[in-house]
């Protein structure tokens, strides 16, 4: 199975009332992890890239690589979309020629007219290419690459003008936070999310800083249009537990439990387990039944 746009799999969501989950990847284990969870399951999935970690695994290039041979050595047949994740501009573009088959373009965080000319200019690139394009209005709280955001509720209006552009997708700050979640948290606005919808139509909406919102907030938002949601912080605090776990156990002291395939095992585990957990809670597992879907051209711009 090649690399796809998100466009097909999102849609179908919206239509299901379930969400696909984008989970960011860091290294090999992650991508790995991932991909096996989503064809046991045989649930679409999102592979999130943020630069920090595009620039950590040696580039764009290197990634979408290694991706294509995971997706051709495990065999694996559910819809995968490679997707840049908070993405400036120059970095969407980058993406885009190194064989991204979605992108996010963040101009949240900029005057909005700016946002709205530059989300316009990959809208039409991304059109000619069938590549999807996430857009975003209100930043996201916490920080995410240097990108720091309050939390903020975007302004309705403002997301039916860029949902009107032709994005794939729209991400809306709806006191949504990215990383963990204070205990003073007040929850997502869902009278700002029912706006949004209600401006944006059938525009599949997202829902960034997946971990750490309770699960009735989760089925809640998916119910008024939510069709993507993002998992990150979670997948990593997993990992880190139990890969602290086995040191602390000091496996990595017994026979050959240095070897990095052993130690990091545990983590590529429990990572598989969130994964899971996630998917069940999102509806999106056993939902692939289609065999007809968008390739993305490698045409470069």
């Amino acid at each position: 199975m090649a690399l796809v746009s998100a466009k097909d799999m999102l849609n179908k969501a919206r239509d299901g009332k379930y969400a696909v989950g984008q989970f960011n990847i860091n290294n090999l284990e992650w991508t790995k992890a991932i991909l096996l969870t989503a064809q046991e399951l045989q649930s679409p999935v999102i592979l999130g890239v943020s630069e920090g970690a595009g620039k950590y695994m040696c580039g764009y290039k290197t990634i979408v690589g290694m991706v294509k041979g995971m997706l051709e050595e495990l065999n694996i047949t559910v819809p995968v979309a490679l997707h840049l994740d908070h993405g400036s501009y120059d970095g969407a573009k980058a993406c885009i020629n190194a064989g991204f088959s979605s992108i996010m373009f963040d101009g949240s965080h900029l005057p909005f007219d700016e946002n709205l000319e530059k989300t316009t200019k990959l809208v039409n690139t991304c059109e000619v290419l069938g590549i999807s394009l996430e857009a975003e209005v209100g930043a996201i709280g916490g920080e995410e690459d240097g990108v720091v955001g309050k939390g903020e509720c975007a302004d309705p209006d403002e997301c039916k003008q860029i949902a009107d552009l032709g994005v794939t997708m729209l991400a809306a700050g709806i006191g949504n936070i990215h990383g963990k979640y204070p205990e003073n948290w007040e929850g997502l606005s869902f009278e700002t999310l029912a706006a949004i919808k209600e401006k944006t139509g059938d525009m599949p909406l997202v829902l960034h800083g997946g971990t750490g919102i309770p699960a009735d907030q989760i089925k809640k938002a998916i119910s008024l249009g939510v069709a993507k949601i993002n998992v990150n912080t979670e997948c990593q605090l997993a990992f880190q537990e139990a890969t602290r776990a086995y040191i602390e156990a000091g496996k990595d002291q017994q026979g050959k439990g240095f070897d990095p395939r052993k130690l990091l095992a545990p983590g590529f585990e429990n990572i598989k387990a969130t994964v899971k957990e996630k998917m069940e809670l999102f509806g999106s597992v056993g939902t692939v039944s289609y065999t007809h879907l968008t390739h993305p051209t490698t045409s470069r711009v």
